[in-house]
C-alpha cells in the first residue's frame, strides 16, 4: 500500500489513537534537536501539499463552524437586543469588555494546555496530555470560581469603568453583566475541554456542543427578550440569561465528551491526581503567562479604545459597536484556521518533525487568505444589507457602511496575522505574541485613536483608522517573527511529575 492510499484510508478516524493525519504516518525526527528550517524546505517523500491541506482543513472547518455560529448567535443577541433601541445596543456592548478581561487567565491557561496536548500527541505519550488535561482542569475550576464571585460582586464598578454616564444604559447593563459573571465558571471549564480536543486534533465535538448551546441561545432570546409563548418579557436581562443557559448547557455535554473511553486524551482522576504537578503547571504557565499578559495588554487597549469611543455619544457608540460585533464574524475565518495551525504546529513539533511545522503553516495561511478574500467581497457589497439587520437607524446604517468598508480592506492581513500567530502559539513562543500585542493593541490603537478622534476631529472614523493601522502592523510583526523561523526553538517542556504515570 502506497503513503498516499495509506493516508486517505486512516485520515479523518474518529478515534484520536489511530492515524488521523499526514504527521502521523511520518517517521519522528527527534523533539530534542529541532533547528530553524529553511523556508524552501521540500516536502517529506511520498507528501503532497493536497494531503497537507486536506489535514488543515480537517480540523479548520469543524472550528470555523463553531465559531461562526457562535458568533451569529452574538450577532442574533444585538439584534434582537437593538430592536430595544440604541440604550440597549449600548448596555450590552459595554459588558463586553470586562467578561473577556476576567476571562483572560483561563483563556491563558488553556493556551498552554492546547499546545502542550499537542506536543504530547505528536509524540504518542498519552500519559502526560492526560496530566496535562487534568492539571488544567483544576486550575480552570478555580479561576472560574473565583472569577465568577468577583465579577458578580463588582458589576457595576466594571461597567462604569467603561465609560458609561446615562443611568438606563448603566442599570441595564449591570444586570446583564451579573448574570453573565455567574456563568463564567462553566466557560472556564468548557473552554478548558475545547483547547485539549483542538490540541490533539478533535474540533469536531466542541462544533457539536458549541452548536446545540448557540441553538438554545437563541430560542430563549426571542422567548425571553420579547415575553412570546407565555415567558416573562425580561429585555436586556432575558438576553442575558438566554447565554448562560446556552452555555451551562455547553458545559455538561464536554463534561460527557471528555470521559468518553477509547480516545487519546479522556478525563479522569486517579488516586492523588487532584494534587497540582509543578513540572506539569510550569509547563502550562510557561507558555499561558506570556499569553495571559497578552490578553490583558489587549483587554487594556481595548478598554481605553472603547472609552475614546464612548465620549462621542450612545448613537456613536451603538453605531460601533453593531461594527465591531460584525467584524468580529469576520475574525472567525482567521481564529478557526489558527486553530489547525496551532494543533498541527504542536503535534508537528512534538514529534520532533520542524519542516512538517513550516508546511502546516505555510498551507493554512493559503486557505485562510482564500477565504478572507471572498469574505472581503461580501463585507465590501453587501455591508448595508447587513447593518439594516441590526437597526433601522438611517445615520447607523450610513456611518456604519463606510467602516465596514475598512473592514473589508483589511481581510487578508487579518487572516494571516490570526494564522500565523497560531502557529507561534503552537510553538509556544507567546512571549513574542504578547509583546506585538502590547506594542500594537494596548499602546498603538489607543494613543492613536485618542489623537485622531479627540485632537484632529475625525470622529468614530478616526477611531476605526487607528484599528486599521493597529491591524497592518500586527500583521506585518507577526509575519516577520514567523518568517525569521525562530519560533520553532523557542520552547522546550520540562520533564512532567510524579503523576504522569
Amino acid at each position: 500500500m502506497d503513503f498516499k492510499k495509506k493516508h486517505n484510508e486512516q485520515n479523518g478516524s474518529a478515534d484520536l489513537k489511530k492515524i488521523t493525519t499526514t504527521l502521523d504516518s511520518l517517521p519522528a525526527g527527534d523533539p530534542n534537536d529541532v533547528k530553524i528550517i529553511s523556508k524552501k524546505q521540500p516536502l517529506p517523500t511520498g507528501v503532497t501539499s493536497k494531503m497537507l491541506y486536506s489535514d488543515v482543513i480537517r480540523i479548520g472547518w469543524p472550528a470555523l463552524v463553531e465559531l461562526m455560529l457562535m458568533q451569529l448567535a452574538s450577532m442574533a443577541d444585538q439584534m434582537m437586543v437593538g430592536q430595544l433601541g440604541a440604550w440597549a445596543t449600548s448596555a450590552v456592548g459595554l459588558t463586553m469588555q470586562p467578561k473577556m478581561l476576567l476571562s483572560t487567565a483561563f483563556m491563558a491557561l488553556n493556551t498552554g494546555a492546547m499546545a502542550l496536548v499537542g506536543r504530547y500527541r505528536g509524540a504518542g505519550d498519552e500519559k502526560r496530555a492526560n496530566l496535562v488535561l487534568r492539571q488544567a482542569f483544576i486550575l480552570n475550576a478555580f479561576f472560574g470560581i473565583l472569577f465568577s464571585v468577583l465579577g458578580t460582586i463588582f458589576s457595576r464598578q466594571m461597567v462604569e469603568l467603561m465609560g458609561a454616564t446615562e443611568e438606563l444604559v448603566l442599570v441595564e447593563a449591570t444586570k446583564y453583566l451579573q448574570i453573565q459573571m455567574i456563568g463564567i465558571f462553566t466557560i472556564s471549564m468548557t473552554s478548558c475541554v475545547t483547547s485539549c480536543l483542538r490540541g490533539c486534533g478533535d474540533s469536531k465535538t466542541a462544533m457539536i456542543y458549541n452548536t446545540i448551546s448557540n441553538v438554545i441561545n437563541v430560542v430563549f432570546n426571542y422567548l425571553l427578550i420579547y415575553g412570546k409563548f407565555g415567558f416573562p418579557r425580561l429585555e436586556v436581562v432575558g438576553a442575558s440569561i438566554a447565554t448562560v443557559l446556552g452555555q451551562v448547557i455547553a458545559f455538561f455535554m464536554a463534561m460527557y465528551a471528555i470521559r468518553r473511553k477509547n480516545q487519546f486524551i479522556r478525563l479522569t482522576f486517579p488516586k492523588g491526581s487532584l494534587k497540582l504537578d509543578m513540572p506539569t503547571v510550569k509547563n502550562i504557565t510557561k507558555i499561558g503567562f506570556p499569553s495571559m499578559i497578552e490578553q490583558l495588554a489587549m483587554r487594556f487597549g481595548v478598554i481605553v479604545f472603547t472609552r475614546t469611543v464612548t465620549g462621542l455619544g450612545t448613537m456613536a457608540y451603538a453605531t460601533h459597536q453593531i461594527c465591531m460585533n460584525i467584524q468580529a464574524l469576520t475574525f472567525m475565518n482567521g481564529q478557526a484556521f489558527a486553530t489547525s495551525a496551532t494543533s498541527l504546529v504542536s503535534q508537528s513539533l512534538g514529534k520532533g518533525r520542524a519542516d512538517m511545522a513550516h508546511h502546516y503553516s505555510k498551507r493554512t495561511q493559503h486557505i485562510g487568505t482564500t477565504i478572507a478574500i471572498i469574505i472581503a467581497v461580501l463585507v465590501f457589497f453587501f455591508n448595508k444589507n447587513v447593518l439594516a439587520l441590526y437597526t433601522p437607524e438611517a445615520e447607523i446604517i450610513a456611518v456604519g457602511s463606510s467602516i465596514l468598508s475598512m473592514v473589508a480592506i483589511i481581510q487578508p492581513f487579518q487572516s494571516a496575522q490570526f494564522i500565523l500567530a497560531g502557529s507561534l502559539r503552537g510553538a509556544g513562543d507567546t512571549k513574542y505574541t504578547a509583546l506585538i500585542t502590547m506594542l500594537t493593541v494596548m499602546i498603538l490603537r489607543p494613543g492613536l485613536a485618542i489623537l485622531l478622534v479627540n485632537y484632529v476631529g475625525l470622529g468614530l472614523h478616526g477611531a476605526w483608522y487607528a484599528l486599521v493601522v493597529d491591524q497592518l502592523v500586527r500583521t506585518a510583526l507577526v509575519v516577520g517573527r514567523f518568517s525569521s523561523g525562530k519560533w520553532i526553538t523557542s520552547f522546550k517542556p520540562s520533564e512532567a511529575g510524579e503523576f504522569a504515570e
